[in-house]
Parts: C-alpha cells; sequence; structure tokens
C-alpha cells in the first residue's frame, strides 16, 4: 500500500487518482464532450446521368445517385435520425456560366421537390451552392480566359439561391469563396420572398489537398489553373476569421470551417470569437484515407471515425458534415 505524502502541495498523489473517474461506469457522467446524430448532415450526390448507383472509385462505399432513387436515399437517411442532407448535383450538361444550376427543371431542383414530397419536413435539405459542379471549365465563378471573375459572379449566386429556395430548400450553402457573395445570395432571397432561408457559409474553406474525391464525385474538376485566388491559404488563420466576420456581416446564419481535422485550430478560434453556429465539413479525403488504411488493416475504422468526429465536436462544431453520416448513426443508434 502507498504510504507516500509529499511536502510538495502541487502533487496529492496518493490523494488525488484521476484513474478513478476512468472506470467505464463513471465515464457517461464525467465526458465533456458528447456525439449525437443530431450532430450530423449527410453530403448526398444527385447524378442526372445516371441510372443506378454508381460508386466513387475514390471514396469506397460512397455512391452518386440516380434522380429516381434520390428521395428514396434521403427518408433512409432521415430514418436514421440524422436531421440534415446536403445536396450536390451532377448535371448532364455544363457550359461556361453553368446555365443548368439555376432553372427550375435543373437536377437539385427536381431532387429537391421530390425529397419533399416523400420525406416532408422531417429532413432539413441544404443545398449547396457552386458553380464548379456546372461549368465546363470546373471553376467556382465565371471566367474570362483564365481570370475568375468575382463581381460578376455575385448575381449568379443569388439567382441559384432563389431556384433552389423556390423548389423548396431549407437552406442554402454557398461555397464558391466570391467576396460578397452572401450578401448579395442574402439580398436575392429577402427580395424575393424568401427573408426565412438561412445561409450556411463556407466562410473558412482552405484550398486544400483533401478535396481530390470529391472532385471524381461531383465531376468538377478544373481544366486550368487552381482555386487559390479564391479558396484560402493553408498557412493563414487570421485571415479566416476577418473571412468569417465578413459573412456574418453579410448575413450568413452558420459559419462553416472546410476540410475539417487539419483545420481544428481554425474551428476553435472562430467558435470562441464568434459564438456562432459552427459547422465543419470532414470532407472526402479524410474519409478516404480512413477507408484505404481500414481496408488494409492498419486501423479500426469505426473506432477512428468516432475519434475523429468527437474531435471535431471538440474543437467547437456544432455540426459535422461528413461522408460517415449514416455508419456513425447506426453506431450511435445501437
Amino acid at each position: 500500500m502507498v504510504k507516500y505524502f509529499p511536502s510538495n502541495k502541487s502533487s496529492m498523489f496518493p490523494i488525488t487518482r484521476m484513474r478513478r473517474l476512468r472506470s467505464s461506469k463513471f465515464l457517461p457522467l464525467v465526458r465533456e464532450t458528447t456525439l449525437n446524430v443530431k450532430d450530423l448532415i449527410c453530403p448526398v450526390f444527385v447524378d442526372e446521368t445516371a441510372g443506378k448507383p454508381v460508386e466513387i472509385n475514390s471514396m469506397p462505399g460512397y455512391f452518386r445517385m440516380p434522380l429516381g432513387m434520390v428521395a428514396d436515399e434521403a427518408a433512409c437517411i432521415s430514418d436514421l435520425g440524422i436531421p440534415a442532407i446536403i445536396l450536390f448535383g451532377i448535371p448532364e450538361e455544363k457550359d461556361e456560366i453553368g446555365s443548368h444550376a439555376c432553372g427550375d427543371e435543373d437536377v437539385i431542383q427536381k431532387a429537391v421537390g421530390a425529397i419533399k414530397k416523400q420525406v416532408g419536413d422531417e429532413l432539413v435539405i441544404i443545398t449547396d451552392l457552386c458553380l464548379d459542379e456546372y461549368t465546363s471549365h470546373g471553376h467556382c465563378g465565371l471566367v474570362r480566359g483564365t481570370e475568375i471573375l468575382n463581381d460578376p459572379t455575385l448575381p449568379v449566386y443569388g439567382k441559384i439561391a432563389v431556384s433552389h429556395a423556390r423548389a423548396g430548400a431549407d437552406m442554402v450553402a454557398p461555397s464558391g469563396m466570391m467576396d460578397g457573395m452572401v450578401g448579395a445570395i442574402r439580398s436575392a432571397l429577402d427580395d424575393n420572398g424568401f427573408q426565412n432561408i438561412p445561409i450556411m457559409s463556407y466562410a473558412a474553406k482552405y484550398c486544400s489537398s483533401f478535396y481530390g474525391p470529391f472532385r471524381e464525385a461531383a465531376c468538377s474538376g478544373f481544366t486550368f489553373g487552381d482555386r487559390s485566388t479564391y479558396q484560402m491559404d493553408p498557412a493563414n488563420t487570421n485571415e479566416a476569421l476577418r473571412e468569417v466576420e465578413l459573412d456574418i456581416e453579410e448575413g450568413a446564419d452558420i459559419i462553416m470551417v472546410k476540410p475539417a481535422l487539419p483545420y481544428l485550430d481554425i474551428i476553435y478560434r472562430i467558435k470562441k470569437k464568434f459564438v456562432m453556429p459552427t459547422a465543419a465539413y470532414h470532407v472526402s479525403g479524410e474519409y478516404a484515407m480512413i477507408k484505404a488504411a481500414a481496408k488494409n488493416g492498419w486501423l479500426d475504422e469505426r473506432k477512428v471515425v468516432h475519434e475523429s468526429l468527437l474531435s471535431i465536436k471538440r474543437a467547437g462544431a456544432d455540426m459535422i458534415l461528413t461522408y460517415f453520416a449514416k455508419d456513425m448513426a447506426r453506431e450511435l443508434n445501437s
């Protein structure tokens, strides 16, 4: 039996034993952070050209869904208790100006209508607003030569937002990182009677190498240059605070950090400074790495996914967009 009574009062062993409360029966009482199904948002890719689900090679187990099956997929997600989905569209036709992003009969608009008809208001439908999936050049703005045009792109985003709201979307999520984008969308929504449609802004979206699998999933690879002139430098943190502050001033209701795990410090700083509803996007590259390592037997997928999502929540995220949403929901429900 230990009889050690230290003279240094900064160390209280054996009186203080941190291990006492690490017993499994006490853990639920003292756990500081919890992960809940209601924290999750599930991304869904809707492919106008697909006749059946198409598996994404770089995202094993994840699929592009055909329009005819997207409502069933949404119902499955809702049945798991996941409160929201975010929709990404893959149109049949693309052009330089992304014409098929804002028509009433375009892919996202039809998907929203089908989901609303089947699921009703049981599921929050968020729609991604970005031109890269709809443009032939794959950039998030209109272009002139090799220049990405900021100001001429803003009314286009406003038009897309209104078309999504008119189709029945509950929330819009602009991800194009054009300056003034949130303000333009807020004005367009308000001017067309959609004052109550919230905006979840990709406020701190980094020019990350973790997006590779998404570009295959959404068929959104760019044909020239890169996105470093409008997405953020991974080296910067203070810039993220400025981006977020501007988006809040322009009318953002929820702000997002993307990617998640490499930017936990950004999530923490943003949540602490602004105390705003904060989302984090656990992106395709993060998904693909875990899947690849698990396939090789190098780690336990279930445990690593839970730990990863818990770390994002611990950093300050109120909600997490993740491709593991359905798997995590099944585990949490069990």
